[in-house]
């Protein structure tokens, strides 16, 4: 994938792009602190916190109209606009840099922030539309990697850039080309025309905002989304933030040591990315959030007692050879290596969640939704660093203690918010720790719109296997009993399972899930049902009762075949007494999910789609 037309122009595009703006950004921000420049009209502490909020602003102005544009017109088109823009910016940029003349690089900046906030939506809005569905968590990873290792090279670059003889002219240069360098890739990027309904477009900056968020809060588990990536934000700048001071004070070091803690956090992303690719199988995987989330805590925490006792010499400083030397350093360096690679693993799946979550052609809104709330999470980072640092006198360990702290808290409130969450979690713990699950046919599963997946019912635990299945979500059709199982109904029941029975034994509870099963196909849900209507007691596959029928004599809307291998035998199923009161007799067996083409509705019924089910399962 990475060496495509579809999606090597475009990653080298965003990666100069990062580079650029942040070579950019530290270079302006050296030179007026170390050059003792005496011609501002501001302080030095006051153009540097000033620089800061002008970079960010443009994102809360601007974000919403950038997501209304990306949807709107042809991708590959906008992102060669706006490099052309940046060739503009950084062409004047160069002749200020040569010049000296900080405030109009100031002003460059804000207009280099506009740029980035327009090319923000598009740049992860495009990836669902060039990239196949099992080909996102992918792209995100590279697309992470790419980000983090840029902002980390391109600040190194601006230190070794301002430290030269003719540091204003080298940056210069470097700024200028980087620019054009950055446009003539953006050319090779192919095609990729607006999905949706091309909408008229209005600039409303601020206005524009508020409809931008409350859009994004209409989708529950979409915003959910955005808050957990702004989180991960508010996290990363602060810690980002506090690296100097941290270096300094606490571990005795220089500015290297500064630019090895970056890079250890930096390239801890970027690994992060790869381990969740390499264990998200193929898709959109949720379940490995949790396991950021812990990392992000543990070794948040594990640095408060990470941080070496003072050297006895109070006036030394360690270079960077001399810290590396040191194997007490090893374990902060560790700590800040995983904290990135949590880091990874927690927002890689999240950006794909909302890529393939989001309605067609409004990807890019919600993107830009996702880029003000990110926004806001840093100010509000600022915010609190300035205070507790600053008003309340807490130390640095003090404050990454609180962001450990307040990272398991805020796990908490979004899985509480999002069971979907939760309940991925349980499917991924399931299908890649207990069992190996292999999926065959996921693509069979229809991408939006009604539809019905029939299946065999072997163990307690097959809803969960199949949820883990499916990129969508899946209102499952469960016996009653089974929906009630003390271990499993709170997963179930915000899973939104649909009980059912016998009409003997409750007319009103058979009656009321015919009615919801009708509710959830009419809204464009995907219907799971187990047509056997009870769990195997032999491991073969039983009758299908009438239910389907009478499901798709109301709504013939298309059928899914699937079949479970692997499951009987298991703790879960009823091989060799009943389900869940024997002990485990074996675990990490292999489990395989089947699929075949959909059956139109209108066509199916229970005697051919058990012929389905059982030709999949090997049992013509």
């Amino acid at each position: 994938m990475l060496l495509t037309k579809r999606f090597l122009p475009y990653f080298a595009t965003q990666c100069l792009g990062a580079l650029n703006d942040n070579i950019y950004k530290n270079v302006l921000l050296l030179l007026v602190t170390f050059s003792q420049v005496k011609d501002l009209p501001i302080s030095v502490d006051m153009f540097v916190n000033l620089a800061a909020g002008v970079f960010i602003l443009p994102f809360f102005l601007f974000s919403a109209h950038a997501g209304v544009v990306a949807d709107n017109m042809d991708k590959a088109k906008l992102i060669r606009r706006l490099k052309l823009l940046e060739v503009i910016i950084m062409s004047c940029a160069a002749i200020a840099i040569v010049s000296e003349n900080y405030m109009m690089m100031l002003l460059l900046l804000f207009l280099t922030g506009s740029q980035s906030a327009y090319f923000g939506p598009v740049k992860y809005s495009l990836l669902p539309q060039a990239l196949k569905e099992d080909e996102l968590v992918t792209g995100n990873a590279w697309v992470e990697m790419g980000t983090f290792l840029s902002i980390l090279v391109g600040t190194l670059s601006a230190g070794i850039l301002v430290s030269e003889v003719n540091s204003t002219l080298w940056a210069a240069i470097t700024v200028a080309v980087l620019s054009l360098a950055g446009y003539l890739s953006s050319r090779a990027i192919p095609a990729l025309p607006p999905q949706g309904v091309i909408e008229k477009i209005r600039f409303r900056p601020l206005s524009g905002t508020w409809r931008s968020i409350k859009k994004a809060r209409q989708t529950p588990s979409i915003w959910m989304a955005i808050l957990a990536i702004s989180w991960f934000w508010f996290l990363g700048a602060t810690y980002l933030t506090q690296f100097p001071n941290f270096a300094k004070l606490h571990l005795h070091s220089g500015a290297t040591v500064v630019s090895l803690l970056l890079g250890m956090f930096s390239i801890g992303i970027a690994v992060g990315s790869f381990v969740c690719e390499r264990f998200s199988y193929g898709h959109v995987e949720l379940g490995l959030l949790p396991f950021g989330v812990l990392g992000l805590t543990i070794f948040g925490v594990d640095l408060l007692w990470a941080i070496p006792p003072a050297p006895v010499d109070a006036g030394f400083v360690y270079g960077l050879k001399a810290f590396i030397a040191e194997s007490q350093h090893y374990r902060v360096m560790l700590d800040f290596f995983m904290i990135g690679v949590s880091g990874g693993l927690f927002i890689v799946p999240l950006y794909a969640f909302i890529q393939s979550r989001s309605a067609k052609g409004e990807c890019a809104q919600a993107i830009a939704a996702n880029n003000i709330m990110n926004s806001l999470f840093m100010v509000a980072s600022a915010l609190l660093s300035m205070l507790l640092l600053g008003v309340a006198g807490w130390t640095i360990p003090q404050l990454f203690l609180l962001l450990a702290v307040m990272n398991f808290v805020v796990a908490l409130y979004v899985y509480s918010q999002v069971p979907e969450f939760t309940q991925r979690f349980i499917s991924y713990l399931l299908s890649h720790v207990m069992y190996r699950v292999t999926v065959t046919g996921r693509e069979k599963i229809p991408k939006e719109g009604a539809g019905i997946i029939v299946c065999n019912h072997v163990s307690y635990v097959d809803a969960l296997i199949i949820m883990g299945a499916s990129t969508r979500p899946i209102r499952f059709v469960m016996d009653k009993s089974i929906s009630e199982i003390p271990l499993l109904k709170y997963v179930f029941r915000h899973a939104g399972v649909i009980p059912i029975c016998s009409p003997k034994q409750s007319e009103e509870t058979y009656n009321r899930a015919f009615e919801a099963i009708h509710a959830a196909l009419a809204n464009g849900e995907l219907v799971c049902i187990f047509p056997e209507g009870r769990l195997t007691p032999d491991g073969e596959l039983g009758d299908f009762r009438p239910g389907i029928d009478k499901i798709l004599a109301r709504d013939p809307v298309p059928v899914i075949p699937m079949a479970l291998h692997g499951l009987w035998g298991s703790y879960f199923s009823h091989k060799g007494g009943h389900a869940l009161a024997k002990m485990p007799k074996r675990f990490w067996s292999r489990v395989s999910v089947d699929l075949t083409d959909a059956v139109d509705g209108k066509l199916a019924n229970k005697d051919s789609l058990r012929v389905q089910v059982a030709s999949l399962l090997g049992k013509s």
